[in-house]
């Protein structure tokens, strides 16, 4: 497996966790139950996964981050970029 395909793995594996982390706060919100921990959305955002979490939360309106996740967006696209001139993934 190439770097990048284990990127491009790793990118869709932790944003498809903040989607179901996302979702699944909301839900428990609603319930007045047990929520998931800000600081395990917000490393799951970091590890990766801000985009799929930035766009959840618009969908389900869900009210938190909306500074911190476009901020980390940045900083991944910057890394990516980057990544991409050091090490020419293709």
């Amino acid at each position: 497996m190439s770097l990048y395909q284990f990127a491009l793995l790793w990118l869709v594996g932790t944003n498809l966790l903040a989607v179901v982390l996302t979702v699944s706060d909301k839900v428990r919100a609603k319930k007045g139950k047990w929520r998931v921990p800000e600081d395990t959305l917000l490393f799951v955002a970091l590890l990766g996964g801000a985009v799929g979490e930035y766009i959840t939360m618009h969908l389900i309106r869900h009210k938190k981050f909306m500074i911190t996740l476009p901020v980390f967006i940045l900083l991944q696209a910057a890394l990516a970029l980057v990544l991409e001139a050091k090490f020419y993934f293709y």
